[in-house]
């Protein structure tokens, strides 16, 4: 099974978007996330859900780096993906990881977060 990130933006209003993807169909969630991490001395969270498999593809769609940490400057943002959460009944896990610049291309950061998904039992092993 192929699992892959589809990145919607850095969530400035392409939030919405994953939140009405989670409204729309919460039977396909599997997970909803955050990931935080520093970047220039300030400190930003990426927004993502894990979708159920689609056959043999299982999609994981993020909103990369362009929200503030809600743990340190409280934002709308975080606030309506949190009532999203609660409304399909599921709970937001969270990671502290290094951010997407330490990387010399994209694919490679979402190969790292990939395999701290699988460590930490957020996405199957391929099978």
């Amino acid at each position: 099974m192929r699992q892959k990130f589809i990145e919607l933006g850095e969530g400035y209003t392409d939030i919405y978007e994953l939140i009405e993807l989670g409204r729309h169909m919460p039977s396909r969630v599997s997970s909803a996330l955050m990931f935080h991490c520093e970047i220039d001395g300030k400190s930003k969270s990426s927004f993502a859900l894990i979708m159920k498999p689609a056959d043999k593809f299982q999609p994981i769609y993020i909103c990369r780096e362009g929200i503030p940490n809600p743990h340190e400057i409280p934002n709308t943002r975080y606030d309506l993906f949190k009532k999203m959460t609660d409304e399909i009944g599921i709970d937001i896990h969270e990671y502290t990881l290094k951010p997407s610049t330490m990387f010399p291309e994209t694919d490679l950061y979402y190969q790292y977060l990939i395999g701290i998904l699988r460590s930490n039992k957020e996405l199957p092993r391929l099978t």
